[in-house]
């Protein structure tokens, strides 16, 4: 994944035993020896190690740069901040594994082999490696550990946690690792600090940068533990947080590390500024609402309109003690949506689904509870150059050209090919449900009795949504008012997080909410959302079950764009095929973050071009002690 943590020439055993050998004798004997140089896969000429990495341009910052320009390298430590986490609880601290429910913010506790820039699109630089090295030919990429690396327990962070890392992840953990780093053939421990990752997909770029976002695990740790097993256990990462408290069905603290041996590295200075993070689980947003508003929380993102443009009159907020900020997106709006469950037959016909998703009225819900704030998301890119407008280009068809016949059968019709997106649906809802009985007569439907059967299997047709927070329900209401006024039989189940988990699990849904966040560089993890391998697995994003031939291809070529104006033309393509299929009932989008907070903190301003980048926030002393006197009387 291009944004965030975590996120074809093979080479065998033998020869990358040779090159490790090679290698070995070109350092010093030093286990601790740190290289400058490795010899590129052809013996041609030695690769410079560098300090940073970049998708497509230069990093921005030298090597002897100081720290990020957003952040304040003088802020103060200490303080808390409380985060609203809405659902049942957690039972894991583990969240690399299919079983279990992680706990909030659990990934803050692990370091990766190199940081992102907030300010860049997707640069990386130096955290637990010191220096990188990339074959010309993409066949592998080395990385210097810095010897002082350390986990939360004192062990050292070895070449051999790198590599053990790696193989648990994509042999026990949950099969999301198994697909993000397919490419990667394997790891090798050239010495204590030295490792190597050869590359059988040497056509993506994306992949060295993904491979540099690596987490690394402790491998004295692990080896004694079960890793498939949900855990509570406090468990050492080598991040700047530490887990400090696990009380399941309450709250989970993280404890900034005081000994945390990056703390002074440019990638961290002026960041990880808070003492305490402190996640509360409520099992409602309301409740959770109002603990915010009795000050028990004091960090909270508003994703609902009517609270954000209503809500905000309680006495702290008039006293000028809460806070109400508004982060504009960098990133492609994010597509939000009811998605199909592509495995049951009923879903099969794309008419069905087009047909169902016009009983989504979003004027009327724009209107009526979202009080305007709202935009209807069209595209799986929205907001972005990525976004497929208008008619299809020669270069999108000359994608789906090879493709066109198993397109046509798939999507029973040539509009891909032929007319302009966004696509022309009436605004009128009685010509939108006209229009959706006109596609399910065509799929074989027939009204009997007031309920829509297939004339053939005459089975009634019936819908049911699967929620675990009560707060959506007035979205997911007059659509199925809607459908059933086409003669649909519908139903709306509410579960606890767990059993929802569980259910969306073993994929016994008809359809669930679901998100497809991208960021301005997609790549990699577009094989978890979209393709065949995906379909089948248990905790894949590819919920809806989509296995189409034309699309796996689109991400591989999509995966391996060799600049922006391909990765663009392939990603539109991509887009026109997926809004064509009527996989999903897209929601809405506001084109911004809103937040609300106690007013404690001080932060970045303006925020980072690409990211708000919440470490880089700190407590002010004066302010939360004022808070805390208040909160006693």
């Amino acid at each position: 994944m291009r944004c965030g943590v975590i996120l074809r020439p093979v080479l065998c055993l033998a020869r990358n035993a040779l090159l490790a050998a090679s290698l070995l004798a070109s350092t010093h004997a030093s286990s601790d020896a740190r290289v400058t140089e490795s010899t590129a896969t052809d013996g041609s000429a030695p690769v410079e190690t560098r300090h940073a990495m970049s998708l497509y341009d230069a990093p921005a910052l030298a090597e002897d740069f100081a720290h990020f320009s957003h952040v304040n390298p003088d802020a103060p430590k200490g303080g808390s901040i409380k985060h609203t986490a809405v659902g049942s609880s957690f039972d894991s601290t583990n969240p690399f594994i299919i079983r279990g429910t992680p706990a909030a913010g659990i990934f803050q506790i692990y370091d990766t082999l190199m940081a992102s820039n907030p300010n860049e699109p997707f640069s990386l630089y130096g955290l637990l490696a010191e220096g990188v090295r990339l074959d010309p030919d993409r066949e592998w990429i080395e990385f210097d550990l810095r010897p002082e690396a350390r986990f939360q327990d004192g062990e050292p962070v070895t070449a051999d946690d790198v590599v053990f890392s790696l193989n648990l992840l994509r042999d026990e953990g949950n099969p999301f690792y198994s697909s993000y780093y397919a490419g990667v053939e394997q790891a090798v421990a050239l010495n204590d600090h030295l490792v190597r990752f050869t590359l059988s997909d040497s056509e993506s770029r994306e992949l060295p940068l993904i491979v540099a976002q690596f987490p690394v695990l402790p491998k004295h740790y692990w080896e004694q533990h079960d890793f498939t097993a949900p855990t509570l256990a406090a468990h050492p990462g080598s991040g700047p947080y530490k887990i400090g408290e696990v009380d399941p069905g309450r709250r989970i603290v993280y404890q900034r590390d005081d000994d945390y041996w990056a703390k002074d590295l440019p990638v961290n200075v002026g960041r990880y500024n808070i003492d305490r993070v402190i996640y509360d689980y409520y099992r409602d947003r309301d409740i959770a609402w109002e603990a915010f508003k009795a000050g028990l929380t004091d960090f909270r993102t508003d994703a609902r309109a009517a609270t954000w443009a209503i809500g905000y009159d309680f006495p702290a907020y008039e006293e000028g003690l809460v806070k109400r900020i508004t982060v504009p997106d960098v990133n492609p709006s994010m597509m939000q949506a009811f998605v199909f469950n592509l495995r049951k037959e009923k879903f099969q016909d794309p008419r069905v689904r087009e047909a169902l998703s016009l009983t989504f009225d979003f004027p009327w819900l724009n209107t009526n509870i979202f009080y305007d704030t709202y935009q209807r998301t069209q595209s799986f890119f929205e907001n972005s150059e990525m976004e497929a407008q208008g008619l299809p280009s020669d270069e999108q068809l000359a994608l789906l050209e090879p493709h066109r016949e198993e397109l046509m059968e798939s999507h029973q019709s040539k509009r891909l090919f032929t007319e302009p997106l966004p696509i022309d649906h009436p605004h009128d809802l009685r010509e939108r449900l006209r229009l959706a009985l006109d596609l399910l007569r065509e799929a074989g439907y027939r009204v009997e009795d007031g309920v829509l059967v297939h004339e053939d299997t005459q089975q009634p047709l019936s819908l049911e949504v699967l929620l675990y927070d009560s707060g959506l329900e007035r979205v997911v209401q007059p659509m199925l008012r809607n459908m059933a006024r086409l003669g649909v039989q519908t139903s709306m189940r509410i579960v606890d997080i767990n059993q929802y988990l569980n259910r969306q699990r073993n994929f016994d849904f008809d359809m669930v909410i679901s998100h497809f966040p991208q960021s301005n560089n997609p790549g990699n993890e577009q094989r978890d959302f979209w393709t065949s391998q995906a379909a089948d697995s248990p905790q894949s994003r590819n919920r809806m079950g989509l296995a189409h031939p034309a699309i796996d291809d689109l991400v591989e070529k999509l995966i391996r764009a060799e600049d922006r104006e391909e990765l663009n033309t392939i990603t539109r393509a991509l887009d026109l095929v997926l809004r064509w299929g009527f996989y999903v009932i897209p929601h809405y989008h506001s084109g911004e973050t809103r937040i609300a907070i106690w007013d404690k903190f001080g932060y970045p301003d303006p925020f980072p071009e690409y990211a708000m980048d919440l470490d880089a926030w700190w407590v002010v002393p004066e302010r939360e002690a004022a808070l805390q006197r208040r909160s006693r009387r």
